[in-house]
């Protein structure tokens, strides 16, 4: 159990450190708009979080309950995705951007638009799905009490790291304009995390 939960954590944390569409748009709030609009922002993306690990929790659970073969094979699909992932990372480009003049929007109205830019983006149930399934430290017991857990431990990870960048919003984002190198070594880091969790997945 010890060791799922910290490789989950560790991968977890890689991965909300590594650039994509939430954490760019944390840091552009940060830097635009202060560092209390990227905290709000990030306190919307995160609660956001909750009702995709409940849909995949009690989805995958009945999967379980009903068919070990169909459990194998959703881990099999959540591998190849997340290979198709670090495809895509790897097809990207390293470079980090940073939106100038994003309109300056109160501290609820941007913890709203993080709960439903969480919700409703697809990608992430589908991603949980992917994530989530090989980190059961006992597929044979209680399931949704797993996903939960790991659920709340994907929460106060990510909540932490897009905090993070909220606060230190001034001095990341100027290393990031400035370094291309910084943008390379953080897209390998990325491409590497998802070839390893799904080959942690499959094995």
């Amino acid at each position: 159990m010890i060791e799922s939960l910290l490789a989950f954590l560790g991968a977890t944390a890689v991965l909300a450190f590594s650039p994509g569409s939430d954490n760019i748009y944390v840091l552009t709030q940060s830097v635009v708009n202060g560092r209390a609009s990227g905290l709000a922002t990030t306190a919307g993306l995160i609660s956001g979080c909750i009702v995709h690990t409940t849909l995949v929790a009690f989805g995958v659970s009945a999967i379980i309950t009903t068919s070990p073969t169909l459990f194998f094979i959703i881990k099999l699909l959540g591998a190849l995705y997340l290979l198709y992932l670090a495809y895509k990372v790897y097809k990207s480009d390293a470079k980090v951007s940073l939106t100038e003049g994003t309109p300056k929007k109160s501290y609820w109205s941007l913890f709203k638009q993080g709960v439903v830019m969480n919700i409703l983006n697809p990608k992430v149930t589908i991603f949980f799905l992917a994530f989530f399934p090989g980190f059961l430290w006992e597929p044979e017991g209680n399931t949704v009490y797993q996903f939960y857990v790991l659920g709340i431990l994907f929460m106060i990870a990510s909540f932490f790291i897009f905090g993070s960048i909220a606060v230190l919003a001034g001095s990341i984002s100027g290393y990031l304009k400035k370094s291309n190198q910084l943008g390379v070594v953080l897209k390998w880091l990325q491409i590497l995390v998802f070839i390893g969790i799904a080959v942690f997945i499959l094995i």
